[in-house]
């Protein structure tokens, strides 16, 4: 098999989001040189765009071809580098369940069902890492345990929405808490810039696929999926889960992790039931304020970590389109490419740097607040990607060496002071601060809307934005608004709105774990995970660290064995 790369082919000539075969087979035989006879099979492996030029922008494809001569093309070729032996993809595990063989059926007599002679895997929070983990342990045979705190998906719907229609928050289930994770309300994007050499990212979108999620997402450049088909997804993947014998128990908050001479005994729930463990999984989210002071308090090694505080900036998503389409803007280049969306950074005078995060084409800023008498902001879109706004996080990085410096857990403290000021500002009722951008620029306090109507919900209330952050993360905000407008032109559009805050940009811990048996680095039997441990960023990157954290745990059992 060769991985054929760099075949580009004008957009106009495409269909929707990719070529007819025939219009790819003819650049593939002109690209090789070779006559149709000699070509066995090929399939779409990646499509990006390239649209430096916005006049004549280009599918770009990657391609995996089956010839009759493949070892004389890549002598042929053998300097080129977009023509090589395609790399092998797909997963492979790493290891399998012991069973005991005494205890199996038919063996010496023996009856009844096999019995594993391991404590089985648990695993805290079932997001994307806490998923994953569990899907891989499952299909290991492991069968693990998971145990969410929050409610099942739909059901967390509904209370979230009772956050967004009748400023209700219910703070064990809501956009952060809950089946599928904070990556269930939020755009669904699946692509990282994480390393993957063992392809686990492939996987990950493999059983997006097999859950329901559209085919596209296995080839096209920055996949998303949106809310509504991730509900769905997230209870197929549970239904596959618990039919391979995992177990998945929601609202079980653990309250404490039982530690013994520095080795993971179990858990111990809410409830006061315990439920023994060597192996404890900890994919928690990066908004599990209370369990990062219950690890604190244990000895578990924590450590402050960066992340970035800023607002939510809203303007008509078509001021976007044709700003980044430019002279290629019409409603076919539309259909094709979708909502456009942008990626800024600007380093400003005060060292700071902004930058914009989570881009929601065509989306809502939504209220994504897990703590009574806090505001925090978050981006949401559908698959459609046709609401009227776009919106994305301007934000600005912060560290603990200059920022928050004084204790491990000063980050997350910094984030509940900002946060519950914000609900002060917004009148108290989880409305959220908002600002026209002329005005925030002019700093003076908005009084009325213009052209650009807020869309999150429960709703705005207007004020000056000056004190909802750090005077050095105002600054570097106002300085970076018209240099982003530079790029996209009419990004400081005055009627344009900014919402805030959003500060649950990544989790403000991290903790730290061995780099080969990504068990924690004093608590034997504990492996940190996703996004909340600090080894993550986004729906992708958290499944791919559920892989790895899964595979490690599944040969810890295996080796003791």
């Amino acid at each position: 098999m060769l991985r054929i790369t760099e075949i580009k082919l004008p957009i106009e000539l495409a269909d929707t989001l990719i070529h007819q075969d025939d219009q790819i087979k003819a650049a593939l035989l002109k690209r090789l040189e070779i006559p149709e006879n000699e070509l066995i099979n090929f399939s779409i492996f990646k499509r990006g765009v390239d649209a430096r030029k916005s006049y004549a922008i280009l599918y770009v494809y990657s391609l995996d071809v089956e010839v009759k001569h493949e070892a004389k093309i890549l002598a042929k070729f053998k300097k080129d580098a977009h023509i090589k032996p395609a790399p092998d993809t797909s997963y492979h595990f790493v290891a399998t369940a012991p069973v005991r063989p005494e205890l199996v059926v038919g063996l010496s007599g023996s009856t009844g069902s096999p019995r594993t002679d391991f404590k089985r895997p648990i695993i805290v929070g079932f997001g994307p890492a806490g998923i994953f983990a569990a899907l891989i342990l499952a299909q290991s045979g492991f069968k693990p345990i998971v145990l969410e705190r929050g409610k099942a998906v739909r059901e967390r719907t509904q209370d979230t929405w009772g956050l967004w229609r009748k400023h209700q928050l219910n703070p064990e289930s809501n956009v952060q808490f809950g089946e599928g994770g904070a990556g269930t309300f939020s755009d669904g994007k699946l692509y990282s810039q994480i390393k993957d050499p063992k392809h686990y990212g492939r996987k990950v979108i493999q059983e997006f696929v097999k859950a329901g999620a559209p085919e596209e997402i296995m080839y096209v450049s920055h996949p998303h999926i949106g809310t509504f088909r991730l509900v769905g997804m997230v209870e197929e993947m549970r239904k596959t889960i618990t039919e391979l014998g995992g177990e998945i128990r929601f609202q079980s908050k653990v309250e404490d992790i039982e530690i013994a001479q520095g080795e993971v005994q179990g858990v111990v729930l809410q409830t006061g039931e315990h439920i023994a463990t060597n192996h404890l999984i900890l994919a928690v989210g990066h908004s599990a304020r209370d369990t990062f002071e219950m690890v604190h308090r244990k000895g578990i090694y924590v450590e402050a970590k960066a992340f970035s505080i800023g607002f939510r900036i809203e303007h008509p998503q078509s001021l976007i389109d044709q700003a980044r389409y430019g002279k290629s803007y019409s409603d076919d280049l539309l259909t094709k490419l979708g909502a456009a969306d942008y990626k800024l950074v600007h380093h400003a005078k005060n060292g700071r740097s902004v930058y914009s995060f989570c881009m929601c084409p065509g989306g809502t800023v939504v209220a994504a607040a897990s703590e009574p008498n806090c505001v925090v902001t978050n981006g949401m879109s559908q698959y459609s990607r046709n609401e009227r706004n776009a919106n994305a996080g301007i934000v600005v990085g912060i560290t603990p060496e200059v920022d928050y410096p004084a204790h491990p857990l000063a980050g997350m403290e910094l984030q509940r002071q900002l946060e519950s000021h914000a609900f002060v500002l917004g009148g108290s009722n989880y409305n959220a601060p908002a600002q026209r951008i002329g005005d925030f620029l002019a700093n003076v306090p908005s009084t009325k809307l213009g052209e650009v109507i807020p869309s999150y919900t429960p709703g705005v209330q207007l004020t000056n934005l000056d004190s909802a952050l750090p005077e050095y993360a105002i600054s570097a905000i106002r300085e970076a608004i018209p240099e982003f407008a530079k790029q996209v032109k009419g990004f400081d559009l005055p009627d344009g709105i900014l919402t805030g805050v959003e500060t649950r940009t990544s989790s403000p811990i991290r903790i730290k774990r061995d780099d080969d048996t990504l068990q924690s680095i004093n608590t034997k039997g504990l492996y940190p995970c996703g996004e909340g441990a600090g080894y993550a960023g986004g729906i992708l990157s958290a499944g791919v660290d559920g892989i790895k954290v899964a595979e490690a745990v599944a040969l810890s059992i295996v080796n003791k064995g």
